[in-house]
This record gives C-alpha cells, sequence and structure tokens, in this order.
C-alpha cells in the first residue's frame, strides 16, 4: 500500500480537501487524532510527560491538562525540543500502527493526513506528498472571518508556520485553493485518478503536479 502525505498550511482548505478524499472511498489517518490518542491517560507518552514537565500538566481526573503544558513550551524552545522528543516517536509508531491495519485491509492507497509533515521531516517515510495551497492574502482573509481575527493575531499565526509556498515547491502534487471550494471537489477527483493510475513522485528538478 502507497501512504501519501497530505499537508498545507492554516487556513488553505487541507480538512476540507481530506474530507472529500473520504469520501471517495479514500481512507486518511488523522495526525492530530493520532497525537490525541498518543496522550490519554495511560499511555507510557503520557508517563514521560508527566515525568519530565511535573504533576502541574495534569488535570484533576490524570488527563493531560493542555493549556498548563502549552505554557510551559510555548516560549521555551529546549522545553518544547523535549515534549517533541516524547510525542513524535509515539505518534510515528500509531501511524505505522493504522497504515498496516489499512494494508491488511486490501487498499492499495492511503492518505496521512498532517500539518507539520515537513516540519518534523516525515517526507522521507511517505510515497508521494500532496500540499493543499493557497495565497497568502487568502489564508489571511479566511482567518480574520474564521476565526475573527484581528491582523496582528493573523500574522503571528502565519509567521509560526513553515510558509505554505516553502511546502508546494517541495511537494509532488499542489492543490490550489485560491478559489472558491467547489472547485476541489474535480481536483480531488483527478488527484485520485493519477494516483490510483500509478503517479507518485515528481523526477528530481521537476515541478509539482498542480491542481
Amino acid at each position: 500500500m502507497r501512504v501519501i502525505g497530505l499537508t498545507g498550511g492554516i487556513a488553505t482548505g487541507k480538512s476540507t480537501f481530506a474530507a472529500l478524499l473520504r469520501a471517495r472511498g479514500a481512507p486518511v489517518v488523522d495526525a492530530d487524532a493520532l497525537a490525541r490518542a498518543a496522550v490519554e491517560p495511560g499511555t507510557p507518552a503520557l508517563a514521560e510527560i508527566a515525568r519530565t514537565f511535573g504533576a502541574e500538566v495534569l488535570r484533576e481526573d490524570g488527563a493531560l491538562d493542555r493549556k498548563a503544558l502549552a505554557a510551559r513550551v510555548f516560549a521555551d524552545p529546549e522545553a518544547r525540543r523535549r515534549l517533541e522528543a516524547i510525542t513524535h516517536p509515539a505518534v510515528r509508531r500509531a501511524m505505522r500502527e493504522a497504515t498496516d491495519r489499512l494494508a491488511a485491509q486490501g487498499h492499495p492507497l492511503a492518505f496521512y493526513d498532517t500539518p507539520l509533515l515537513y516540519e518534523v521531516g516525515l517526507e522521507a517515510l511517505l510515497d508521494a506528498v500532496v500540499v493543499v495551497w493557497a495565497p497568502r492574502d487568502v489564508q489571511r482573509e479566511r482567518l480574520i472571518r474564521r476565526d475573527r481575527l484581528d491582523a496582528a493575531d493573523v500574522d503571528a499565526r502565519l509567521a509560526a508556520q513553515l510558509p505554505v509556498d516553502e511546502k508546494a515547491a517541495r511537494a509532488d502534487f499542489v492543490i490550489d485553493n485560491a478559489g472558491a471550494p467547489e472547485a476541489l471537489a474535480g481536483k480531488a477527483d483527478r488527484l485520485l485518478a493519477d494516483l490510483r493510475a500509478g503517479r507518485g513522485r515528481r523526477l528530481p528538478n521537476a515541478p509539482p503536479v498542480r491542481y
């Protein structure tokens, strides 16, 4: 089974595109869901987080206090690296288990939906990468409208991410979502047709396939 990475930037429409792929019968493994499950009460990762950062990052019921943990690591790069050293291996194990189950079920193709694909170096583990792209001004407009943020907050969120233009330049396939959401359905159909026909990694120095 081939595993195709699916990523994008904030407000580029990655989640909408993932839903379209699922609706067309393509399994999509959600990295955010795996990450939440990896730190549920009773998991080794949560126990290690508590040992590393102290009991104050746990709620009274033993669950992770995400706000308290975020406050500890937000402005401390070393603390963030320690957290990632705990969570990233746990999520990768969960990814392998999920994709192994899908392969055993006979699926020829699956997508791994993760916002930090390039940031954590996952591209080498995948058979190809799809980036859902939109111009920065469209990202800003969507964030202001969707999340009711002011311009400074929007710019801070965008600055915290690897630019989506850089992701698109590294991708094998780029989904242009600058326009109306209705156009995405046809692009999902075309991407799936190409992947099911065997199309994959682009050749060195070749541009990504754009839809």
